[in-house]
Parts: C-alpha cells; sequence; structure tokens
C-alpha cells in the first residue's frame, strides 16, 4: 500500500521573516514530479510517514513545518503566523527550489492552506490532492468546539472541558486561548495537553491508542493546541465562506478529495460542498474511517491518487 520508508535526501532550514525559520526537507527522484505536502492542525507537523504516500521514483518529494510547528523556529510562535503569511511561505519555498509548478497535497487543515495557496497562485499548481475537507468556515469549528461533536465522544469531552471553569463554557474556544496564551507554564501546557488530546481522541474511527499517545506528546501538543486556537480566534484570517465563493478560480485544476465517512473532526458534508463546486475535482468517500491519515482506507486511497495524479500531469 505504502510506498517503503525512505530518508530525505536533503533537509535544510529557510528564513522566512525576521523571527521565522522553517524546516524542509527533500527526498524521491531530483528530477520527478514535484509534490508538497502540507500537514494539519495548524500546528501539526510532518512525519517520516508522509514520503509513503508518493513514488520515490517518480516524485520529487518536499515536505516542510509550518510556522511554529515540528522543527520549525520559533516553537509554538503566534506572532506573524496567519493563513497568509505560510500562502507566501509556500511561494518562497517553490522559488528558494525554483520549481516553476507543483503537485499541493493536504489533509484537514493542510487542504485549506492548499485552497488558499492554489487560490491565490493558480498558475503555480499542477494538481491538488486534499484529504479530510476542513472548509475553516465558523460552523465548521463550531461542530468540533462547541459541543456537538461531544454528543459522539461525551467522555473525550468532559476531560476538554475539564479545566475551563462552568461559567466559560459559553465559549470554549476564547476560554483556552485566554489559558493557552497564559505566562504561567503549567496552566498553558495544561490546556494545550486538553486541546490536543481531545482532537487526538476524535480523529480516528476506531480507538487508536498509538494517535492518542502522539496527541499527548508535550511539544506536539503546545504548538497545535496553541497555533490552533489562535487561528480559530481569528477566524483562520479568511472571510465567511471564501474557500468556497473562490472555486472558480482554480476549478479547471485537476483534484482528488478523500474523506472519510465517519469523519466527526470534519464532517463529510464540507468535502460534498467543495466537489459541488470543482467539477475537475474526483470525490473518494472512505465507508470505514474517520478524518486521520492513518486509517488503511485513507492511506490507500491517497496512494492511488498520487499514482493517478502523476498519468494527469504528465
Amino acid at each position: 500500500m505504502l510506498f517503503p520508508a525512505i530518508q530525505p535526501s536533503r533537509t535544510w532550514r529557510l528564513p522566512v521573516s525576521d523571527l521565522h525559520t522553517l524546516y524542509i526537507e527533500e527526498s524521491g527522484s531530483p528530477k520527478g514530479t514535484p509534490v508538497v505536502f502540507l500537514h494539519g492542525g495548524p500546528g501539526g507537523s510532518c512525519e517520516p510517514g508522509h514520503r509513503r504516500f508518493f513514488n520515490p521514483e517518480a516524485y520529487r518529494i518536499i515536505l516542510f513545518d509550518q510556522r511554529g510547528s515540528g522543527k520549525s523556529k520559533p516553537h509554538a510562535s503566534l506572532e506573524e503566523n496567519s493563513t497568509w503569511e505560510l500562502v507566501a511561505d509556500l511561494e518562497k519555498i517553490r522559488e528558494s527550489l525554483e520549481i516553476d509548478r507543483w503537485v499541493v497535497f493536504g489533509g484537514s487543515w493542510g487542504s485549506t492552506l492548499a485552497l488558499a495557496y492554489a487560490q491565490t497562485h493558480p498558475d503555480r499548481v499542477l494538481g491538488l490532492i486534499l484529504r479530510g475537507i476542513f472548509l475553516a468556515r465558523d460552523h465548521d469549528v463550531r461542530w468540533f468546539f462547541d459541543g456537538k461533536a461531544a454528543r459522539i465522544f461525551p467522555e473525550a469531552w468532559q476531560h476538554f472541558i475539564e479545566p475551563i471553569p462552568e461559567d466559560e463554557r459559553g465559549d470554549i474556544i476564547g476560554a483556552y486561548y485566554k489559558r493557552l496564551t497564559s505566562n504561567n507554564e503549567i496552566v498553558r501546557m495544561g490546556a494545550a495537553k486538553a486541546w490536543s488530546i481531545w482532537e487526538g481522541s476524535s480523529v480516528t474511527l476506531l480507538p487508536d491508542k498509538n494517535v492518542v499517545d502522539h496527541f499527548s506528546d508535550p511539544h506536539i501538543a503546545l504548538s497545535i493546541a496553541r497555533i490552533e486556537c489562535h487561528y480559530f480566534i481569528n477566524n483562520c484570517f479568511l472571510r465567511p465562506n471564501q474557500l468556497i465563493e473562490d472555486m472558480d478560480k482554480i476549478k479547471h485544476i485537476p483534484g482528488y478529495i478523500v474523506h472519510g465517512r465517519y469523519d466527526l473532526v470534519c464532517p463529510i458534508d464540507q468535502a460534498f460542498l467543495l466537489k459541488d463546486q470543482w467539477e475537475n475535482a474526483q470525490l473518494k468517500i472512505i465507508p470505514d474511517a474517520g478524518h486521520a491519515v492513518t486509517e488503511h482506507g485513507i492511506s490507500k486511497a491517497l496512494v492511488e491518487c498520487c499514482n493517478s495524479m502523476l498519468e494527469i500531469v504528465n
């Protein structure tokens, strides 16, 4: 299913502002079709397994950690960290690698960023491979943080709201933002772990301890919680329904949409709405999956999409 594990052929750091320096890696064939991988979160990170969706003999594979994420510096920073700064970073990476056009692969928040980038620079995108669509509208965020998803995961929700006093639970995101930006490291870290574990407990159709443990890691939890909360309290720096309203800009670009039927982090209606506005895309619904890229059906479909994209763009 997945391609064999490979090591990067090159890793480096690219300063993109006076504050932020990104970790970037390249693997696969230097002469292959360029593809850039956009991780989720915002605030997630690239992992070695992310290289394995792409045929290393046919793709030039570029992975990077977005601002404040993973190995990029400074860790968990909210300064100069917005959707449009990430879009500009992608152009800086592309130009630094002397790539004219590339395939853009993104899952969850990565699908949001991929759409925002493509709509800003459609002439630089060969094709889009998107998974777990997140359109970043207010009600998409509220679904997961206002108690609706809690009806499916009530025990995980109780753990999530535990750090928040009852009189502040009317605005969970605002209450968490106050704690995640606190000067008290204990308060900040406690809130980060609770936020991240709520997400990790909900991303798979069936419970997966390895996924929860990944989200529990303090380094990962801090960047995911702080940066996600920062983006959500700022409406992901998008105008209402922007990604759908601007689909005319990229409707000609070939694309694949992969979405788990039982995705409770990003419900599947977002994938259907996107497909309705994008005639040049194929939608693949995975009948036995939730949101996580590690779920078997989702991983298998993504590999197939990456292989098929090569036939379209070459």
